[in-house]
């Protein structure tokens, strides 16, 4: 299936979000993703820890109810210490926004990060 969107995110922000996911292993991570969305396109430019997230082997999480309204969350952001990087059912009941970014080990390039949109359609990254 053709992506739906475009997806581009700031370097830094990939680069810290790889970078937490390095420094939380064998733990997952979890984040927000800030920005901007339209029709046709989904900027991300900068993440937000939620508050009291919680991260083990094989989970992040956080409670939702704790969040403030914030329209500009384009999505989540979590990691997969297994390499896998197929989003599971959890990951779709606990995404907010448009996407879904998954960062796999060993967490050092572009190559080891996926989005998805809420469907579970993969989508395409540009990196600026």
């Amino acid at each position: 299936m053709e992506s739906p969107f475009e997806v581009v995110i700031k370097r830094e922000v990939l680069e810290m979000i790889l970078g937490s996911a390095r420094a939380l292993h064998p733990k997952e991570t979890v984040f927000l993703l800030r920005g901007e969305s339209t029709a046709n396109k989904v900027t991300i430019s900068e993440v937000v820890v939620p508050p009291f997230a919680t991260y083990g082997r094989g989970f992040a999480t956080f409670p939702a109810h704790m969040l403030p309204i914030d329209f500009s969350l384009v999505g989540t952001a979590h990691s997969h210490p297994s390499g896998d990087p197929t989003p599971s059912t959890e990951d779709f009941n606990r995404s907010m926004g448009k996407i879904i970014l998954i960062a796999t080990f060993p967490y050092q390039q572009r190559s080891d990060v996926t989005i998805y949109d809420r469907e579970g359609v993969k989508l395409k990254l540009q990196v600026t």
